[in-house]
């Protein structure tokens, strides 16, 4: 099983350490890809403050990371997964998996990135900061670029079950093709509550992604890796999800199951 992930905007503080080393990350295919945009990427933040800040979408609060951007090549680099924070990873919560669980999820784990295309979550990176929906010169917008490279990359890695969990802006990155498609899994979750005496659902939104994290911890705790996507709704609905399948996949599109929540945390 392939879990695609989303990063997360905040990322754990730099410490002092070792260096990315680029031909040290998984998908080593990337590496050129990865050189060229971290390189742009330090270029850009090494300049004019205001016009990196601009590229980068940062708000008066965040320019202290154009900075951090600027010393990338020489900061600490530490494991992806102590490196992203926030909703999903919180509840994903990785650090409080067992060995056994731990190594399923360096096998399966795939993040995705702005600045790296995508990592695994033993792979040792710096916290940055740069979005895959930005524009940055003189690559251009990120997200077709990193489609073009991983389009050659991942369709050797995605040989199972890809269960696809990233936003929408991370799933533009790569789209899963053909055969890949047909055993891809998409996750929507919706919030039921009794209105006025009816059942009503509506989409969740920021809270889908504690509901994904905890998704993805279950299996890995319980040493659940389903082949198909038929496996995953069983392996979800044993662990205690209440899961719906809305659309069967094909090869011009993935499967996509409904996840249905009573409460909303």
């Amino acid at each position: 099983m392939l879990v695609l992930l989303p990063p997360s905007e905040g990322k754990a503080a730099p410490e002092a350490g070792v260096p990315v080393e680029l031909a040290g990350l998984s998908l080593p295919g990337l590496a050129g890809a990865r050189g060229k945009v971290l390189a742009a990427l330090v270029e850009l933040c090494a300049g004019d403050e205001d016009r990196a800040a601009e590229v980068l979408g940062l708000s008066q609060g965040l320019r202290g990371e154009v900075a951090k951007n600027a010393g990338l090549l020489t900061a600490g680099a530490r494991p992806a997964g102590e490196v992203y924070t926030g909703v999903l990873f919180d509840n994903l919560g990785l650090a409080k998996l067992d060995d056994r669980a731990y190594a399923r999820a360096e096998r399966s784990l795939l993040v995705f990135s702005g600045l790296w295309g995508a990592v695994r979550i033993g792979d040792r990176i710096p916290p940055y900061r740069c979005s895959v929906g930005v524009k940055l010169p003189p690559l251009g917008a990120l997200g077709p670029y990193w489609r073009r490279e991983l389009d050659g990359v991942l369709p050797e890695v995605a040989d199972g079950l890809v269960l696809d969990l990233r936003s929408s802006a991370y799933a533009a990155a790569w789209k899963p093709a053909g055969e890949v498609a047909a055993r891809t899994v998409t996750v929507r979750v919706l919030h039921e509550r009794e209105v006025g005496g009816v059942l009503k659902r509506s989409v969740v939104s920021h809270f889908n992604k504690a509901t994904k994290g905890r998704l993805v911890r279950d299996l890995l705790a319980e040493g659940l890796e389903p082949a198909s996507p038929g496996e995953l709704v069983d392996a979800l609905g044993q662990l205690g999800h209440r899961v719906e399948v809305s659309a069967r996949g094909t090869e011009r599109k993935p499967w996509q199951l409904d996840v249905v929540v009573a409460e909303v945390h």
